[in-house]
């Protein structure tokens, strides 16, 4: 009796807290011993048979209308809305219920007590679930509120009525197939459902199936019955997490591993997802993870060959000349191997990832997004992912809840991601009091309607029922779950951390905490599941697998991050590795292919399709740019892009309103005024055969979208993926992705990737928040020198990108631009391309006459673009890029300085055209140099370009700069200000004195 009194108390009903007594039932005195006062509308002693149910048709109306009402208020009449939220309060009886219950109030109170009951278990019984295997409690309920006093009874029951056969409602499942139970076994059904090492959040999702069906999964007697098999399997699967963390601990024991030691129930946790879904279907699962545990998910769920891990650790091994590199616990893999519980074929790959540690999952989300959209897999039946995190990032990292937001939007779902929260209620030194203002790490999964399954770790049965049916709920309802693993970290941080500084108490319970594994065995050893004899044959069997690739690991001379690619592509390279040739062929495409594609842009190719007025001036705009063979830059993208889709090229454009365009310049996808959702994307009617076009606005997120992205761009090297930030600046909320995947991801994880990012660029009186990429972060993280003139060969401009890390360009041309994008696809490499797009000027409306051309054939992209001066006339050169060109040809033009000043536009800022600069250079060998950028001095190019000339001019000359000064922010908020900077950067530019350049 105590733990019912105890747990019924601490599952207080809501609203008993918050109206306090009920009306009807008189108040005993104070410090009555009863556990529940008795009701006044019946006797003590009465017996079952003195109140049977009411029976007929009047019992039967009641019992539905009382249904209908629980699913829903709204179902049934106001009068018996009235009549049941006064019962459930204990209010008197209303109108409704004397018209036409007669003499069933009493029936209709017990039923609501004993759903009251229920229902309190339902949503609140995880709060008493014995979940933390310390025994020290994770959660903070303090905040709740306070319970009534216990004389005043709750729910309406008595201590008496315990032995009382109360009919069971329909939501519930406790009964299995009877429909009445006595309320002493209604209870401890209950508290063996909800209140064990299973706690179950899920009565805050709003859909009534989908809380049905985890009912029935969690409530229905027997449910967690394993057989024999099973439990050999999950023994043997405990010892090979638990023993391996052993042997790098003797093996390695002041080297830092993040290992397992308090979780290790985490192996058989995600090899049963991988199980069940496998059997459901799925044959690829993309993974992504912090560094805790890892090394283990490598070995015993991935299936990496273990000489490979351990080989790591050997201070003596050589780096491969692929790049840095980077620490074991941040590498991935890709494994494809039979899964023996499906017999099925499963493909696993675990995303290489850094210290950041939710940063990934985006990234993976991406990936599986990519690899579903290439076998079609519309449902996600064959492909998933599973991310696992670490309880204080889970809570405290905003990428979690961007990623959450991404998960059941139309182009960015995966159908339902499987999430496993390693909870060792700590973070590095951080307890949970601290970390977050929320009861429970997981609380941020609640906003998408996820359920929450928490689970003692340290109950292996447990951890694979829910994990088993963690992934039936996927497969049900390809939405997301959370499977929280309440478990301990046994070490610090690392292994060489000392964890008493900070939490004494804690650790001094953990160093008395016997091991998962031993008290496991214990028990299947004491169920007669193994014998004692066969446990110790199976540990020692795994030691010697593990001595075993030990020993061969000491062969293992030189470390080959190639190893270790998560998302390899293997028709794209050669058997090695390498491009199967270093040259590009023409990115220019024939007039006619051109004019085909623009009179697509310029069309609305569905019938009876109604389009916005303007619009349709838009539209015949184009159709008179292609009939005179010009284009502006949205006809250039559109021309680049379809030609790739021609070729069979898949392209994804994704960003904050890229759909239409931020500055309305690009209307890939038309909307029907008079038919709501009714659209029409031209691109995709440019062939019969050509490959899908996906244009996608996203949510309002940069961190989440870009890695996402960056993900889907890992799948497939025959797509073009191109993010779009909504103004340039605003790609520094996703910095994390830029610094950690993208510059540097090959160097790390030999992992190339052709993502392109779209990022608007110019100052044009907008204000320090719509100005400037901030182009020279960009340009810091190059990998080219400044101070080495490059060897020049017959293919050095395509070895220069192979070489490099990244490319950063800035187009001041249509045509430019159209060629960048072609040749990310033609390149028989994938390199990352900060396209810093040059200004909305030139993306609304077209450059000074002429208008630009159609691209020509047979032509490539142009990294720099000279000017027509004569060498004996030039007295200065004006080095630039992107818009600034055309203020300074048109202030040029008014200064009547043609001949006297070279204006060339560098293109591509990285890697650098020292090859093109040399040569302009030369042509004009008496010149004077000069840098002018409309990006204050301490910004844009300047420090990136001003060594890098010098290098190509054997310092022969001074490079002066003409800009504006430095600044902390990077563009002023006042316009005449703004117009003042110009003047005075073209004056600097220029430089007149009587008409004469000094």
């Amino acid at each position: 009796m105590h733990r019912f009194r105890t747990t019924v108390s601490r599952l207080r009903p809501l609203a008993a807290a918050q109206t306090g007594p009920s009306q009807s039932q008189p108040r005993p005195p104070a410090g009555a011993g009863s556990f529940m006062a008795p009701r006044a509308s019946r006797a003590l002693n009465s017996s079952p048979a003195a109140r049977p149910f009411p029976s007929g048709a009047s019992s039967n109306y009641v019992e539905e209308m009382f249904s209908a009402w629980l699913e829903n208020p709204g179902n049934v009449h106001e009068s018996w809305d009235v009549f049941f939220r006064n019962a459930n309060a204990g209010a008197p009886q209303g109108p409704a219920g004397v018209g036409a219950l007669g003499g069933s109030q009493s029936t209709v109170e017990d039923h609501l007590a004993v759903q009251s009951l229920i229902r309190a278990y339902q949503v609140r019984g995880h709060h008493v679930a014995q979940l933390d295997p310390l025994g020290i409690s994770c959660v903070d309920l303090d905040d709740a509120p306070p319970a009534p006093s216990l004389s005043a009874g709750l729910y309406g029951l008595a201590e008496e009525d315990l032995d009382q056969m109360f009919r069971l409602p329909t939501t519930t499942f406790i009964g299995g197939s009877e429909g009445s139970l006595p309320l002493r076994e209604i209870v401890r059904r209950l508290e063996m459902a909800y209140c064990q090492h299973i706690g179950v959040e899920f009565m805050f999702i709003n859909d009534v199936d989908q809380c049905r069906w985890i009912r029935q999964k969690f409530e229905t007697p027997g449910v967690m019955q394993f057989s024999l098999e099973e439990k050999r399997t999950l023994l043997a699967r405990m010892i090979r997490s638990t023993r391996f963390e052993e042997f790098l601990q003797r093996k390695w024991s002041s080297e830092k591993r993040f290992g397992l030691e308090g979780c290790e129930s985490l192996i058989p946790a995600l090899k049963t997802i991988i199980d069940e879904s496998s059997l459901s279907g799925v044959e690829s699962v993309i993974m992504g993870m912090p560094h805790r545990g890892r090394l283990n998910v490598l070995a015993n769920v991935i299936r990496k060959e273990l000489d490979q891990i351990f080989c790591q650790f050997d201070s003596k091994l050589e780096a491969a000349d692929e790049g840095s590199g980077d620490v074991k616990y941040h590498l991935g893999t890709y494994n494809k191997r039979m899964n023996r519980v499906s017999d099925r074929e499963v493909t696993m790959s675990l995303m290489a990832n850094p210290s950041h540690l939710e940063a990934v999952d985006p990234v993976v989300q991406g990936k599986t997004k990519a690899e579903q959209f290439y076998c079609g897999d519309t449902e996600g039946q064959r492909v998933m992912s599973i991310l696992i995190h670490g309880d204080a990032a889970f809570a405290g990292q905003g990428i979690v809840y961007e990623t959450f937001h991404l998960s059941d939007l139309p182009s960015y779902t995966t159908h339902g991601t499987v999430h496993v929260v390693v909870n060792n209620q700590i973070g590095f030194t951080t307890d949970p009091r601290m970390a977050r203002s929320s009861p429970y790490p997981t609380d941020v999964a609640r906003v998408v309607n996820a359920p929450i399954f928490h689970v003692n770790a340290d109950d292996p049965e447990a951890v694979m029922y829910v994990c088993k049916v963690a992934a039936e709920w996927r497969t049900a309802f390809h939405k997301d779950v959370v499977v929280d693993l309440v478990s301990y970290r046994r070490n610090g941080h690392n292994e060489i951390d000392e964890p008493m500084f900070t939490q004494p108490l804690m650790y001094k319970r953990i160093r008395k905490q016997r091991g998962v594994l031993e008290k496991f065995a214990e028990k299947v050893i004491g169920e007669g599941v193994v014998t004692t004899r066969a446990y110790e044959e199976e540990v020692a069997r795994y030691d010697k697998i593990c001595e075993e690739a030990y020993a061969r690991s000491k062969d293992e001379k030189i470390l080959h991050i190639k190893h270790w690619l998560d998302s390899p592509w293997p028709d794209f390279f050669t058997v090695d590795g390498q491009p199967k040739s270093l040259s590009c062929p023409s990115t220019g495409i024939s007039e006619e292919e051109l004019g085909h594609i623009g009179s697509v842009a310029a069309s609305v190719p569905v019938e009876d399709f109604k389009i916005h007025g303007g619009l349709s001036r838009v539209l015949k705009g184009r159709a008179n740019m292609v009939s005179q063979r010009v284009c502006d830059w949205a006809l250039g993208e559109y021309m680049a892009i379809g030609s790739l889709l021609k070729e069979g090229i898949h392209v994804r454009l994704s960003g904050q309103d890229v759909e239409r365009g931020t500055f309305s310049h690009r209307h890939h996808v038309l909307h029907d005024q008079n038919v709501d959702k009714r659209i029409c994307i031209p691109m995709n009617f440019i062939s019969p055969d050509q490959a899908p076009y996906t244009v996608c606005n996203s949510s309002l997120s940069e961190y989440g979208v870009l890695g996402f992205e960056l993900g889907f761009a890992m799948a497939s090297p025959n797509a073009l993926v191109l993010w779009e930030a909504q103004f340039g600046d605003f790609h520094n909320t996703a910095q994390c992705i830029i610094d950690q995947f993208i510059s540097s991801g090959q160097s790390k994880w030999v992992r190339q990737n052709g993502i392109v990012l779209l990022l608007p660029h110019g100052l044009e009186g907008m204000g320090p928040e719509h100005s400037s990429a901030r182009t020279e972060r960009f340009l810091q993280m190059c990998n080219d020198d400044p101070d080495v003139f490059p060897t020049l060969t017959e293919d050095f401009a395509v070895r220069q990108l192979f070489d490099c890390n990244w490319i950063v360009v800035n187009c001041s041309t249509p045509a430019n631009f159209f060629h960048v994008l072609r040749r990310q696809i033609l390149q028989p490499f994938r390199k990352p391309v900060s396209d810093v797009r040059t200004a909305v000027c030139l993306i609304t409306s077209p450059p000074p006459p002429p208008p630009p051309p159609f691209p020509p054939a047979a032509t490539h992209f142009r990294r720099l673009i000279p000017d027509d001066g004569d060498p004996e006339k030039v007295k200065r050169v004006v080095f630039c890029s992107g818009k600034i060109y055309y203020e300074l040809i048109r202030e040029r033009e008014n200064r009547g300085l043609k001949e006297a000043v070279a204006v060339v536009r560098v293109e591509q800022l990285s890697p650098f055209p020292f090859d093109l600069v040399k040569a302009e250079t030369d042509r004009y060998p008496t010149a004077d140099l000069v840098w002018c950028q409309e990006e204050h001095k301490n910004q844009g190019y300047y420090d990136y370009v001003k060594p890098r000339i010098r290098t190509a001019i054997q310092r022969t000359r001074p490079v002066r700069y003409a800009g504006r000064d430095p600044a902390a922010a990077p563009a002023t908020g006042n316009k005449p200000t703004h117009l003042a900077e110009l003047r005075r950067l073209l004056d600097a530019a220029f430089h007149l004195e009587a008409g004469q350049v000094e």
